[in-house]
C-alpha cells in the first residue's frame, strides 16, 4: 500500500511538470491597460495675484479757512456731491461786519484822494501865478500820492474781507463722496484744528497700487514688445481686480504707471492700474488683488492628477518606446488651473500615465490607452 501511494505522488508531480514546461505555454500575465497622454507644447497663460491698495482719483481734506461757529451742515456722510456744491456754512456775521468796515474805509480813502487832487489843482494854479512856492505844490502832490496809496490799501482790505465772507461757505473742490463728519452744527472750527471737517474722495476712477518683486517685474516687462517702458505698458492687456470675496470687479483696468525706483528695503517696485468706477461701487480704502497674466511659450502642460509627490519632489510615470514606465522627476514653472507648467523633465511628444499610478512600478510594461483632449480635461478636473 505504501509503494502504491509513492507511485501516485510521482505521477502527479510529473503531470504538473509537463503542464508548466509545455511548449507554447505563456507564463506571464497580459500587460495592464493604463490611460496615457502624449504631451504637446503650446503657449499658455498663467495668472498671479498681488495684494493691492485702492485709492480714489483724489482724496481732499475739507478744512475751514476762517474761524467761527459752524452754523449749517448741508450734506450727510457718504453723500455724493459735485464740484462747487456747498458743504458747510460758518456764521458770517463777524466777517460781514469786517467787510462793511472795509467798504467804509474805502469810501473815506476815495474821498481823501479826491480832496488831495483838488488841493494839487489849487496849488498848481497858485504856483503858476507866482503866489506860492514850488515847495508847497510838491507837498500837495506828495499828499495826493499818499491818499492814492491809502486808497489801494483800502481796496485790498475790501477784497480780503470779501474773501473771508466767501470762506464762510465751504464748497466742494472736486466731485466725490463725503467721508465722516467730524464736526457737528454749533461747533467752533478753526484753520488750526488738528482734524479736518471731513474728507472728499473723487472715486470716478480708482488708482490701484501693487508691487512686484524684481524677478517678477523683469518677467512681466520682457513679455511685451516696445523699446521703452512706456511703449511696453501701452501693449499690456487689461488687468483684473479680485475683491476680498474672490469675486472679480466688473470693469478691467489698465496699468499706466511704474514707480521710478525699487524699494531698497523690500526689493519690490510699485505699479499702478487705473479702473473706471462710474457707479461708485468701490471706495477709497478698499483692498483687493491685481491678477496679472504671464505668457509661457512652448510650455508643457501636465495634469496635477497625473503626478506623484515623493520626498518633496514631484514625479510622473513616463513611457519609453517599449511601453516601459519609469518615474521621471519634473521641475514646475507655475500652475494653470488643474495643470502644472513644466520647466524641465519632459518634452513635446513624450507620453505619460495619467491615471492608476499607484499600481505601477519602475520598469513595468503596460498596455497604453491613448486619451482624447476631452478625456484629459475630465481627468484633470477630477
Amino acid at each position: 500500500m505504501k509503494t502504491h501511494t509513492s507511485w501516485l505522488a510521482l505521477l502527479l508531480a510529473a503531470f504538473a511538470l509537463s503542464c508548466t514546461t509545455r511548449p507554447g505555454a505563456d507564463n506571464s500575465s497580459a500587460p495592464q491597460a493604463v490611460p496615457v497622454v502624449t504631451l504637446k507644447a503650446s503657449t499658455e497663460t498663467t495668472y498671479q495675484e498681488y495684494p493691492a491698495a485702492i485709492t480714489g482719483l483724489s482724496t481732499v481734506e475739507i478744512r475751514p479757512q476762517v474761524a467761527g461757529i459752524l452754523e449749517r451742515v448741508y450734506v450727510d456722510e457718504g453723500t455724493f456731491v459735485r464740484e462747487g456744491q456747498p458743504l458747510f456754512k460758518i456764521d458770517d456775521r463777524p466777517f460781514t461786519e469786517q467787510l462793511n468796515q472795509a467798504n467804509a474805509n474805502l469810501q473815506a480813502a476815495e474821498a481823501a484822494v479826491e480832496s488831495a487832487k483838488l488841493e494839487v489843482e489849487k496849488m498848481s494854479r497858485l504856483t503858476e501865478q507866482k503866489m506860492l512856492s514850488d515847495f508847497q505844490l510838491k507837498t500837495a502832490q506828495a499828499a495826493h500820492k499818499a491818499a492814492l496809496a491809502q486808497l489801494e490799501q483800502a481796496k485790498a482790505q475790501v477784497a480780503s474781507a470779501r474773501i473771508n465772507v466767501g470762506y464762510t461757505t465751504i464748497k466742494a473742490p472736486v466731485s466725490g463722496y463725503i467721508g465722516r463728519l467730524l464736526r457737528k452744527q454749533g461747533s467752533l472750527v478753526s484753520p488750526t484744528d488738528p482734524d479736518a471737517l471731513t474728507q472728499l474722495s473723487d472715486v470716478r476712477q480708482l488708482h490701484v497700487y501693487f508691487s512686484l518683486a524684481e524677478r517678477d517685474f523683469i518677467r512681466f516687462r520682457d513679455q511685451y514688445t516696445g523699446n521703452s517702458l512706456e511703449e511696453k505698458l501701452a501693449n499690456v492687456p487689461p488687468v483684473h481686480l479680485v475683491l476680498p470675496d474672490n469675486s472679480v470687479y466688473q470693469s478691467p483696468g489698465k496699468i499706466d504707471m511704474v514707480d521710478g525706483q525699487f524699494d531698497p528695503n523690500t526689493g519690490a517696485i510699485t505699479l499702478r492700474a487705473t479702473f473706471p468706477n462710474e457707479n461708485g461701487l468701490l471706495r477709497a480704502g478698499n483692498t483687493g488683488k491685481i491678477r496679472l497674466g504671464l505668457k509661457h511659450r512652448e510650455a508643457i502642460l501636465v495634469p496635477q492628477s497625473a503626478t506623484v509627490e515623493l520626498q518633496d519632489k514631484i514625479f510622473v510615470y513616463a513611457l519609453d518606446d517599449s511601453n516601459k514606465v519609469a518615474k521621471q522627476p519634473i521641475s514646475i514653472i507655475a500652475k494653470s488651473g488643474p495643470n502644472y507648467l513644466i520647466r524641465h523633465g519632459l518634452r513635446s511628444g513624450d507620453r505619460i500615465v495619467v491615471k492608476g499610478m499607484d499600481y505601477l512600478q519602475d520598469g513595468q510594461v503596460i498596455n497604453p490607452q491613448p486619451l482624447s483632449a476631452d478625456s484629459i480635461k475630465r481627468i484633470a478636473f477630477n
